[in-house]
């Protein structure tokens, strides 16, 4: 189960949630923001597919949450967090195109990747990912692209593994899977629970998350 799938579930249930929001999640399997930057990629078909499965249109898609990588990453920064901004500018360009009633996109980088055993996305890529999300948000506010769109921070997700945060937020071994990088069950109920804290609180989600919008 994915973090976002586990957090859809965990607000179906919650009392205090607005009852007309319907979720859907996009498709993963490898699709990183190199592929899903593309306009034509398949990625954007099969996403239709899911959003006619949950019975919706494109125009009623309103709010949207979105958290890449680029697979492989090598080049040292800044550029890896350059060419990630690049492609989450691109991909935004996308979403705007394929959803004329899009208002909302908040923008979260990765969790910790200190325990990865694999190049797909280790740190310091991981952690440096959070640049790239700070220069969209920026690139956003000053008006550069993507003008109809509000374009802002979502839950930040990266900690130093078992050191934690001031939160008190932690990200041990076990909340990964054999890869060290994908979330464990563990790290999905992490994520999830980060997710709906964060909507519950963030002004800008009061008109929309809670039965009150």
């Amino acid at each position: 189960m994915s973090e976002f799938n586990s957090f859809a579930k965990s607000v179906a249930q919650d009392p205090n949630r607005n009852p007309a929001l319907t979720f859907v999640e996009g498709p993963g399997g490898g699709w990183d923001a190199v592929r899903i930057a593309r306009p034509n990629a398949r990625y954007w078909t099969d996403l239709d597919t899911r959003i006619r499965r949950a019975k919706l249109q494109r125009n009623q898609v309103q709010v949207v949450w979105l958290k890449q990588a680029i697979a492989g990453e090598d080049r040292p920064f800044p550029q890896d967090a350059r060419a990630l901004q690049s492609r989450l500018r691109a991909i935004v360009r996308n979403l705007s195109t394929r959803f004329p009633n899009l208002r909302l996109i908040y923008v979260s980088s990765r969790t910790y990747g200190g325990y990865a055993i694999t190049h797909l996305n280790p740190e310091p890529f991981a952690y440096e990912s959070a640049f790239a999300v700070r220069w969209l948000v920026q690139d956003a506010m000053n008006g550069r692209f993507a003008p109809r769109l509000w374009i802002g921070w979502g839950p930040y997700l990266w900690t130093d593994g078992q050191a934690g945060r001031r939160d008190g937020f932690t990200w041990a071994c076990e909340d990964t899977l054999e890869d060290g990088m994908h979330p464990s069950p563990s790290g999905v109920r992490k994520v999830a629970r980060l997710l709906s804290d964060f909507f519950a609180a963030d002004p800008t989600a009061q008109s929309w998350f809670s039965p009150a919008a």
